[in-house]
């Protein structure tokens, strides 16, 4: 397959909205709010413009990345860190390599770009396959200052992560208003929810603590 990246535009704004949440329907939970949660980073001044690329298939976008600016918080100090997702690429096209290619050249550009570390919540199987190791091996815990297996950190340069350690903290924009999400539902043709094996594995992802 030849897949082009380039950075996502205004006219994409729906069609990646759209794609985003055929990619994670039903994924973590009945239905989704990732393509909500896309929607309102965009809007953020934590959001990276430069770091948010699509993937085209054919002329069509098919996949899709994007970062915001996050933050470790150790007593009355602040570091500021990258943090990527969602990642969304359509169902049909999994497991092809795609989403391993946007994160392959965002990460380099993440680190042309100066940035010390990159944290995110996701699958360590998955991840690791990218240099993430769990926080734990750099001491940066969750805000209930707990080591979640799903908390990975990945160094962009040796050593960058050294002498820091603390909370991390992604801020409020990864939070989802039940009554904006209910509004903006509406917006997109109905969808049957339902209950999948990868949300019992997930489940048992976020529940886990090392």
């Amino acid at each position: 397959m030849e897949i082009i990246l380039r950075l996502e535009e205004e006219k994409d704004y729906r069609i990646v909205e759209e794609l985003s949440r055929e990619a994670f329907w039903n994924v973590h939970f009945p239905g989704c709010d990732e393509h909500l949660l896309i929607h309102n980073l965009r809007k953020t001044n934590e959001f990276i413009k430069e770091l948010d690329f699509v993937a085209i298939y054919e002329n069509e976008i098919i996949g899709n990345i994007v970062y915001v600016e996050s933050k470790i918080k150790d007593m009355d100090k602040e570091y500021v860190v990258l943090t990527f997702g969602p990642i969304s690429v359509l169902p049909k096209y999994q497991n092809k390599g795609i989403g391993s290619k946007l994160i392959k050249h965002t990460l380099n550009l993440s680190k042309d770009m100066g940035y010390k570390a990159i944290i995110i919540y996701g699958d360590p199987e998955y991840y690791k396959r990218f240099g993430f190791k769990e926080s734990k091996k750099y001491n940066i815990t969750n805000k209930d200052k707990k080591y979640p297996a799903t908390l990975l950190v990945l160094e962009l340069y040796p050593n960058a992560l050294n002498g820091i350690k603390g909370i991390f903290d992604e801020g409020k924009m990864y939070e989802i208003n039940e009554k904006e999400f209910e509004e903006f539902e509406k917006e997109f043709y109905k969808k049957e929810k339902g209950i999948t094996k990868t949300q019992e594995r997930f489940n048992e992802l976020v529940n886990k603590t090392l």
